[in-house]
């Protein structure tokens, strides 16, 4: 077998076809690197691997027409059959030549995330896997194009053949979308040939030994076939030829079944055992929350996906797959809103999009929306609306919460003195932790409703009346928690004051001002504070900044913070001070009656109230809980918003997962470099390997 493989491996170096293949082959790769990568600054190479693919098309049937037809047409494969070297070993080690040549560009590829590293962060855990996937791929193609060559003489036939094949397996995932979206016997059998469905698997970031084993499957089938044909060939038409005829196809039947079996029972086993989630923010795993959450389910969960299974995004249906597998109470069932448009109308009053989730359970329903599984942002560049995130599990855990909850934890919104109203990125937070909420105006009402968990006062600016004043007092007297958002004022709100004076809390004067470069952003008054580590700030702390624009500062009471009482969540530096008179000073000078920091801007006090503990949530600018500032700092805002709402949900179920991030960041290449890298890889190194080829193959044929 070894000399096989030196033989063909020389064959395809000394001759121009294997120059050619690597030529085209890093041409291209390189044209999509460039593109995507280098001119765009795209992190993930997996676009430019993906559109690389075509190429198999074309590159892989020139590189293995002659592999075997060429020997047949030269009558040289009758030296070869009577050797004394099985069938197997002489196909092997044919193949082993043509895939040391396609493991070249494979290799150079393996170099470009190094390359890509120097200008940012490049997600090296899904960047190999999707190369692996790559690689993969066109050793499946490879070895359908040494079956084809194997059964004619002609490279012509060889080639053709060849296109086709590799073409059908490209697309046969929209050819058994076309026939049926919902799947049938038909498009279950095609899709035993479907090339690129595995493939995608991988470079989504989610190494699945299924994937890996269907390859696999695949090289090994067309070998074994290829070493049938070749088989064929050494028997004359007699009786006995017969006979081992039908050995061979019986032989053929048998190992096929068994590797379409090895592959159905891969697939059945639980994806803990076969998936691996090598992404870098785990988009595919599931967080010991959502665990926590199965683990104490005592009853049955059906998920309704509105979608055929073969039109639902992959991402969500490898999510859906690992709550499945991991607790017997969870079944997920593919609805085709086409054929039952009625399904939903049974859950939800409100109209439905097709791929979106149905939670139920003995308890009640919970419709998630397509669109709440992702997170969509306004790109400023392009001024379009760019996926994110992906919030799949947090929507589905905080569904199976709110489907199983014995009782609901409900919020007030205070209303009726100004206050702003929370938008919806923040309304969807109180959703995820399955906590109801409503507006209250104490206008209306004797006191604060009993069933209050909390009561959120959002950035008013006008005071209480000395009535309402009592009943919120009455409501903290009795326990009740609150988060209190107070926004700079030039008019006092002396009863909001009063309510904090209970708290040992008092508001400084003035807007803070800070004048250390590291904790502002653009603008002095854009603070960007000290996160102090607290039960508040867990989820953020040394993990990134909180945005405060426009804050007051909390008098900081250092006897308070000894006794515990209170807990400072934001600070400022030394450097800042609260500004009295802001129209008359716009820069960062002191002056006169200007307030000596530092301050806190968030805090969690806790006070014994009687026989019950009160605890309030105090921030200090009016727009912390707004999704413009929240987008400065990437979410760290609305995390600490939920972080003081959750306090509210004492519950088991109520649980909140952070949307997990798409963005890798963008990598910066100097317009130097890009010219001369792209010079590089898409014309310096295809044209060297084709002048080489070249010169090689012009030097043999002088011989």
């Amino acid at each position: 077998m070894t000399a096989i493989y030196k033989r063909e491996l020389r064959a395809c170096f000394h001759s121009f076809i294997g120059w050619l293949f690597l030529a085209v082959m890093l041409f291209f790769t390189g044209l999509y690197v460039t593109a995507n990568n280098l001119a765009q600054g795209s992190a993930y190479l997996t676009y430019a691997l993906q559109s690389s693919l075509i190429i198999f098309i074309i590159a892989i049937p020139i590189l293995t027409m002659r592999i075997l037809a060429e020997e047949r047409k030269n009558k040289t494969d009758q030296m070869i059959l009577t050797a004394p070297v099985s069938v197997w070993k002489i196909v092997l080690g044919k193949y082993l030549a043509l895939e040391t040549v396609f493991a070249i560009p494979c290799v150079v590829l393996c170099l470009y995330p190094l390359l890509l590293g120097r200008y940012g962060t490049v997600p090296y855990g899904e960047t190999y896997v999707s190369i692996l996937g790559f690689f993969l791929y066109g050793s499946a193609a490879v070895a359908v194009g040494v079956f084809v060559s194997s059964l004619t003489e002609s490279q012509v036939i060889a080639a053709v053949v060849s296109v086709v094949l590799i073409f059908v397996g490209y697309v046969m995932a929209g050819i058994c979308s076309l026939i049926s979206p919902v799947g049938n016997l038909l498009t279950m059998i095609l899709s035993a040939y479907d090339l690129t469905t595995p493939f995608i698997d991988l470079i989504n970031g989610n190494l699945k030994l299924a994937s890996v084993l269907y390859y696999v499957s695949v090289i090994f089938l067309m070998l074994f076939f290829t070493t049938q044909s070749i088989q064929k060939r050494r028997y004359n038409v007699s009786v006995k030829h017969l006979r081992r005829g039908a050995y061979s196809i019986g032989l053929i039947v048998l190992t096929t079944a068994i590797v379409i079996g090895a592959n159905i029972l891969l697939r059945q086993a639980p994806s803990e055992y076969t998936e691996f989630d090598v992404t870098k923010e785990k988009l595919y795993s599931l967080s010991e929350e959502s665990y926590q959450v199965m683990d104490h389910l005592q009853e049955d969960i059906t998920i309704y996906v509105l979608s055929p299974e073969g039109s639902m995004n992959l991402d969500v249906i490898e999510t859906l797959n690992r709550y499945k597998s991991y607790s017997k109470h969870i079944s997920v069932e593919y609805v085709d809103l086409a054929s039952n448009p009625a399904f939903a109308q049974q859950y939800t009053d409100n109209s439905v999009s097709a791929r979106s989730l149905i939670v139920e359970s003995g308890k009640r329903s919970k419709y998630i929306d397509y669109n709440d599984l992702y997170q969509m942002e306004l790109s400023y560049e392009t001024y379009a609306y760019e996926m994110t995130g992906y919030d799949a599990e947090g929507q589905i855990t905080g569904a199976i919460g709110y489907v199983t909850m014995d009782n609901m934890p409900k919020v007030y919104l205070l209303e009726g003195h100004g206050e702003s109203a929370l938008e919806e990125g923040f309304l969807s937070v109180l959703a995820k932790l399955n906590i109801e909420y409503e507006t209250l105006n104490l206008l209306t009402v004797d006191e604060v409703p009993a069933d209050a968990e909390g009561l959120i006062i959002n950035a008013p600016t006008a005071d209480l009346s000395a009535d309402d004043t009592e009943k919120v007092r009455a409501y903290m007297n009795g326990g009740g928690d609150i988060l209190f958002v107070y926004g700079y004022s030039e008019e006092a709100l002396p009863n909001y004051q009063s309510l904090l004076s209970d708290y040992d809390v008092s508001i400084a004067d003035g807007m803070v001002v800070e004048n250390d470069r590291n904790y502002y952003y653009q603008n002095m008054l854009y603070l960007l504070p000290e996160v102090e580590y607290d039960e508040m700030t867990e989820s953020i702390y040394g993990e990134g900044y909180v945005f405060a624009p426009y804050a007051s500062g909390i008098v900081m009471d250092e006897q308070a913070e000894e006794d515990g009482d209170v807990h400072y969540l934001l600070t400022t530096t030394a450097d800042s001070f609260a500004r009295t008179n802001l129209e008359e000073v716009a820069s960062g000078e002191k002056t006169e009656g200007d307030i000596d920091g530092p301050f806190a801007l968030g805090a969690r006090v806790t006070k014994q109230m009687g026989d019950s503990e009160s605890t309030a949530v105090i921030y200090t600018s009016a727009v912390i809980f707004q999704e413009a500032a929240d987008a400065i700092v990437a979410g760290n805002n609305k995390k600490l918003f939920e972080n003081a709402v959750g306090r509210f949900a004492s519950v088991e179920n109520s649980v909140s997962i952070p949307v997990k991030s798409y963005y890798a960041g963008i990598l910066t290449v100097p317009a130097l470099e890009f010219i001369f890298a792209g010079l590089i890889l898409v014309l310096a190194l295809p044209l060297g390997l084709l002048v080489a080829g070249l010169v090689i193959w012009l030097q043999r044929r002088k011989r």
